[in-house]
This record gives structure tokens, C-alpha cells and sequence, in this order.
């Protein structure tokens, strides 16, 4: 199956196009204007993309909205993750506004959260969720990655390598997107299983068992 993503973002459609296999997911056409993301949630802004997404080119959309919340900042930057610095900024300018919002001696726990959206055009709608807990590194480190991975360092390595410096299969594996991506196609993937018609074979089978059962249903009522 193939997916519409809803974003412009570069980054995600690379990240995501690895995590949604086996679907293959289609870069937004250029003539779709994707609408301000106006919503108060994170699963609000997902599903407003990939409704307009679907709705415009026909063709089922995944979206995701995503970002960081820190515990210092009673959960901002939250949905403002992408602008916190402002309309426009880069990473890097929202990255240094949230090293200089949390205090080095406060409370440094950190979460990304992921809510990831399906819209089929004018049907069904799914919604998913990823979470990935760490901690703020006091200063930017690495290469890979993009937002604020420079300094998230993830509690699920020991070694406190941020984000940034995981290898990208190692990201993935714990990532907030990598989680929500995952539960995604599996939920797919079951609808496919439970809508699919019986097999030929598999009536076959069922059909020979029956024919067996009644079969020795009478030899036993002779004897």
C-alpha cells in the first residue's frame, strides 16, 4: 500500500519512509497546502494534516505531530516544539531557547512524544502514540538526527549518548516516532488480516475436515 505522508519535512520522510515498512510512503505534492497547525494536541494536529492530505489527493495519508516536553516547563515546548523560538526557527535556535529555559540544576527529565495519524479519503481514520523518556544533556552533542535529538539522551542506553549519536537503527528502535510508527503497522496490518477473504485453500481444508468428522460420525453410529 502506498501512503501520502502530510509533511514538508525532509527528515520525517526519510525516518518514517524506513519505520512504515513494508508501506511505501509518497512525498506530499507540491499543489497541497497544508493547513496551520492549530490544534492543542498533538493527535489534533496529526489528524487535521493527514484529513487534508487524504482529501486532496485521494490517496490514504499518514501524518505526524511531534515534539518535546520538559518537566521543568510544566511540558513545554510541547506543540510548539517546531516554532519555539518563533515562526521560522531552526533547530538549532528552538534547541538553545530550551537549554536556556531549564535550569542546569533543576529538573532535566524530558519526553518526546509522537502522535501519528491514518486518514483514508473520506473513511476510516486510526490514531497511534510513541513515547520515549531521557534526559537534558547540559550542552548539544552529535551529528545525527534533527531537532532537539542533539540533547535528548534516551533512558533506554546506559552509556548517555544522545539522540544525536546513536547510530539511525538505534534510534529507531527507541525512538517516540520509531514507537508510534511500529504500533501503526501493526494496526494495519491486523485490519488487512480481519478484512482479507477466506483462501481457497483454506475453505478446502475446512470443507475436508467437515467431510471427516461427518464421515466418522457414521462409521461409529454402525458400529
Amino acid at each position: 500500500m502506498r501512503l501520502v505522508l502530510a509533511s514538508r519535512n525532509e527528515n520525517k520522510l526519510r525516518e518514517l519512509s524506513g519505520l512504515m515498512a513494508p508501506y511505501v510512503l509518497l512525498p506530499l505534492p507540491a499543489d497541497v497546502v497544508l493547513p496551520p497547525e492549530t490544534g492543542t494536541t498533538f493527535a489534533e494536529n496529526a489528524l487535521i494534516k493527514a484529513r487534508v492530505a487524504a482529501s486532496a489527493t485521494g490517496h490514504p495519508a499518514i501524518a505526524d505531530d511531534s515534539g518535546i516536553e520538559a518537566r521543568a516547563l510544566r511540558g513545554a515546548p510541547g506543540v510548539w516544539s517546531a516554532r519555539y523560538a518563533g515562526e521560522g526557527a531552526s533547530d538549532e535556535e528552538n534547541l538553545a531557547k530550551l537549554l536556556d529555559a531549564v535550569p542546569e540544576d533543576g529538573d532535566r527529565r524530558v519526553a518526546y512524544v509522537c502522535a501519528l495519524a491514518y486518514v483514508e479519503p473520506g473513511g476510516r481514520e486510526e490514531l497511534v502514540h510513541g513515547r520515549c523518556e531521557g534526559v537534558l544533556a547540559p550542552e548539544p552533542r552529535g551529528r545525527g538526527g534533527f531537532g532537539y535529538d542533539p540533547a535528548f539522551v534516551p533512558d533506554d542506553y546506559a552509556d548517555g549518548r544522545t539522540m544525536a549519536e546513536l547510530t539511525p537503527a538505534e534510534k529507531d528502535a527507541v525512538s517516540h516516532r520509531g514507537r508510534a510508527a511500529r504500533a501503526l503497522v501493526r494496526r494495519l496490518r491486523d485490519v488487512e488480516h480481519e478484512s482479507r477473504p477466506p483462501s481457497l485453500l483454506g475453505v478446502a481444508r475446512r470443507r475436508g475436515g467437515e467431510h471427516a468428522r461427518r464421515a466418522g460420525r457414521r462409521r461409529g453410529s454402525r458400529g
